[in-house]
């Protein structure tokens, strides 16, 4: 990667955005279904087919679909490898997707009050760019603030140690940390519905779900006599004199 690309986004970006999708494949040109709408994150190349999969075993593979006859590749498949803040997202067969790269508009329509800042597209007051094609294009520019590196927790499964999923994040790690040393340092156990505070009592928990969330059972309430609630007291009797 040359000077001028570094900090640009991980060195597959650029090919993702570039590659030629939704061609035959030649390798497979003769089978069915060989369109290229695959593209592998380790090998960086042209995009592939779905037979072309059996070389690319444990590899980091998207699926680049269509909208419009533009490409866009599914939100919740690549934010695990790249920030995709700023750019707008969109809900196209109830799934959240983005666009690879930018879709010039015209004039924007009447009443809009943001656009892109590459290409001049219509978009929500809360965006900036309406690709990822149209963000790599404002870090081009020198803005400090943009950024394709992901900020969060390590995680192995993540291509290049980061990743977005937000069940790992450091506050439900923190919870989780603090509810296990409460749970350790008490030694709860319960028999038979009674509790047993002696010695030789076990704690007695279940826990569910990968997130070790611990149910302690609680215990039997006494039971409730109504025949002793029911019983009158004696007549009192004086003192003497």
């Amino acid at each position: 990667m040359g000077k001028d690309d570094m900090g640009m986004g991980p060195p597959w970006l650029k090919p993702l955005l570039r590659a030629n999708y939704f061609i035959p494949c030649e390798v497979h040109g003769d089978s069915n279904k060989n369109e290229c709408n695959l593209y592998c994150l380790d090998c960086v190349g042209n995009a592939l087919c779905s037979y072309c999969l059996i070389h690319h075993k444990d590899h980091h593979v998207l699926q680049i679909r269509r909208s419009s006859y533009h490409n866009v590749v599914r939100v919740h498949e690549i934010q695990k490898y790249i920030d995709i803040s700023c750019v707008q997202t969109y809900i196209i067969n109830s799934a959240k997707i983005v666009f690879l790269n930018e879709r010039p508009q015209p004039r924007p329509g009447k009443g809009v009050t943001n656009t892109c800042e590459i290409c001049g597209r219509s978009l929500l007051d809360s965006f900036r760019f309406c690709s990822l094609g149209c963000k790599l294009g404002g870090m081009k520019r020198g803005d400090p603030e943009l950024s394709f590196t992901l900020r969060l927790k390590h995680n192995r499964d993540s291509l290049h140690g980061f990743e977005s999923d937000e069940s790992t994040t450091p506050t439900k790690i923190h919870k989780m940390h603090v509810f296990n040393r409460l749970i350790d340092s008490h030694a709860i156990s319960y028999e038979d519905g009674s509790r047993n505070d002696g010695d030789g009592g076990k704690s007695s928990y279940s826990t569910s779900g990968e997130e070790g969330i611990h149910s302690i059972s609680p215990a039997t309430p006494p039971i409730f006599n109504n025949l002793n609630s029911k019983r009158r007291k004696g007549i009192p009797h004086r003192a003497p004199f």
